[in-house]
């Protein structure tokens, strides 16, 4: 796992002093996300850097990294991320006479371009089993291709310029370019308001996102965009014992290629089905005991009040996993005061270069993975299970289920909106830029063939599967890898291997509910592994704090931004609505998410241009 960036500029020598000052300051960006090593790699128009997180072939493997086929042209490639099936790869690659210097997948992904490349990257791209972002700059076409996997797990941007463009994994690496403005229009603020992304675009104008499954060509004649894979129909013929099998089949498959690691590893553990399900696949396939690591609040489990979306604690059920399948556990305990402290609220919003929308649980997050780092440089995590396999409760909410929008997301409910000033409101229009990414979405959508599309539900289901697969999943995947990356902790997500993804999407909605409640095809296919009270036990969301300290101690704030004319955030509020806001019943996650507009905008200095 690393931190990538660059610079393409073909108008312009980039091996000057100025230029190579510019790309040290985007590579020292992403320090943290590699704190190995650092490489830059300068010829012309191309400027590549990098920062590495050493997880396999821990002495080899520097980047970026060069092949060179006839002594002239060559390929140079920066990559972050895994490929699991590396090994694989490597093997049929030396059969047809690639020859390897490293025992790094990176290599393997540079040799792969060379042979099966070089009509069609998406050819190459597709052998790879993993999670990814890289850059590959072509010498003799004075090409550059960005690539990220199909999921979105890693994440990649890219900003166009007169000339070029500027890329990296982070924002705040192409930021760090005198070409790159931190404003925000329109669309900027409408992204960071509403809780539906834009698949191309991000909060700073002219800032772009490399779609998941999609690589981005820049040439001389500019920018184009090419999917090498989607979410495809296939007709499912399985019944359910076989369908359960096979789930099982692959997920046995997965988790044994991503334990692969020269470093420590652990699982994150909730005492859900998704991570205990998970954790004890881990312990079966492992050689040596397997680390766990729980987050918990002071006094939680004690004083826990049963909310929607969080029936029950996890500190119960984290426990009876770990002495069942016999992990070696941690607890990581946090109290109301380390999640308000300013400097992880800053460092927070740091690591994700965007608003806290989820605010006390994106900082607990962050200090959990703080503290892994002092025992593991790997972590697995259960993201993206409830996606896969169903298991929200507005999957099974006919009412959501049939309302002609993302079922998760309401936008007349969202409690921020209220504090902002009307005209704001008018301008933005958030109804109808919901409707249109909505009408975006469905549009993509495959088609359902077969028996089952013959059943109203079953349509509507596939739609619903494909919206949050692609537009509720990514921006999850993004928080966990910036805060786990901020201390150069590398989270694989075994249940976003695209083979198991391919397999579930396409399995009837029938089948994934056929015990009549949720995440039924994962609860058959690890019902061997865990206790009964795990199997049985309905799905409670990430933790929040509950603390009425915290609640205190943030509308304290929230009060003293109200009486400060000259915040950032001043012109985008209504002090009426903001007065509102404060005394509202469960106004919590509205008063986190305009705090941290407003420190966005401050930290970043963003420029508003609305």
């Amino acid at each position: 796992m690393c931190g990538i960036c660059g610079w393409i500029d073909f108008d312009r020598d980039l091996e000057s002093p100025d230029a190579r000052r510019e790309l040290a300051d985007m590579t020292g960006t992403m320090a943290y996300r590699g704190p190995d090593d650092e490489g830059t790699w300068i010829d012309g128009p191309a400027a590549l850097g990098h920062r590495r997180l050493a997880v396999i072939d821990i002495q080899g493997g520097r980047q970026p990294m060069t092949h060179q086929e006839d002594g002239q042209s060559a390929l140079v490639l920066v990559y972050g991320g895994e490929t699991y099936n590396y090994r694989e790869l490597r093997q049929r690659l030396v059969a047809l006479g690639h020859r390897f210097d490293t025992s790094t997948d990176t290599e393997v992904v540079l040799h792969a371009h060379r042979e099966w490349g070089r009509r069609d990257p998406c050819t190459a791209v597709s052998e790879l089993n993993g999670m990814f972002a890289y850059a590959l700059w072509d010498t003799a076409k004075r090409e550059l291709l960005l690539v990220r996997d199909r999921l979105g797990i890693k994440p990649l941007y890219y900003y166009p310029t007169q000339h070029g463009v500027l890329f990296g994994s982070e924002p705040k690496a192409i930021l760090a370019n005198s070409l790159a403005e931190p404003a925000m229009d329109a669309d900027g603020l409408r992204r960071t308001l509403c809780a539906i992304p834009d698949p191309d675009g991000t909060v700073f104008r002219g800032l772009r996102e490399v779609r998941p499954g999609h690589i981005v060509r820049v040439t001389r004649d500019g920018i184009q965009q090419m999917s090498y894979w989607q979410l495809s129909d296939s007709e499912h013929t399985d019944d359910v014992p076989t369908t359960v099998r096979r789930v099982r089949e692959l997920l046995d498959d997965t988790l044994q290629r991503q334990l692969i690691a020269d470093v420590p590893l652990c699982t994150l553990l909730s005492g859900g089905l998704d991570s205990s399900a998970m954790t004890a696949l881990a312990a079966r396939f492992s050689d040596e005991r397997i680390r766990t690591f729980a987050l918990d609040f002071v006094g939680h489990t004690d004083n826990f009040t049963p909310g929607p979306g969080r029936p029950t604690p996890d500190g119960p059920y984290v426990q009876e996993v770990a002495k069942f399948v016999g992990t070696d556990h941690t607890d990581i305990t946090l109290s109301a005061h380390e999640l308000m402290d300013p400097s992880v609220r800053a460092a927070t919003l740091h690591a994700r270069d965007l608003p806290l929308t989820l605010g006390d649980q994106d900082s607990s997050l962050y200090l959990l993975f703080r503290t892994i780092r002092q025992h593991s440089t790997v972590a697995l995590s259960g993201e993206a299970s409830d996606e896969v396999f169903g298991g929200y409760s507005w999957f099974h909410d006919p009412a959501k289920i049939q309302c002609d929008t993302f079922p998760w997301y309401n936008v007349s409910d969202d409690i921020a909106l209220r504090s902002l000033d009307p005209g704001l409101v008018e301008k933005l229009d958030l109804p109808n830029y919901l409707a249109e990414q909505y009408r975006r979405a469905l549009a993509e959508v495959p088609a359902l063939t077969g028996p089952a599309s013959a059943d109203p539900l079953e349509r509507r289901m596939r739609e619903v599967c494909y919206l949050v697969l692609t537009r509720f999943l990514p921006p999850l995947l993004d928080r966990k890898d910036r805060l786990s990356m901020a201390f150069g902790v590398e989270v694989r997500v075994p249940y976003c291997d695209h083979r198991l993804v391919e397999y579930v999407f396409g399995t009837p909605w029938a089948h994934k509910t056929f015990d009549k409640r949720e995440k039924s095809l994962l609860r058959a296919a690890t019902a061997d592994l865990l206790p009964q009270s795990v199997l049985q036990r309905v799905k409670s969301a990430y933790p929040h704090i509950q603390d009425p300290t915290y609640g205190t101690m943030l509308r304290n704030r929230f009060t003293t931004l109200l009486n400060d004319p000259n915040a950032a955030v001043a012109p985008l509020l209504s002090v009426d609505g903001s007065r509102a806001l404060l005394n509202a019943t469960d106004n919590l996650r509205g008063v986190e998410h305009i705090l941290s507009l407003q420190d966005f905008l401050t930290d970043y200095n963003v420029s508003l241009a609305v």
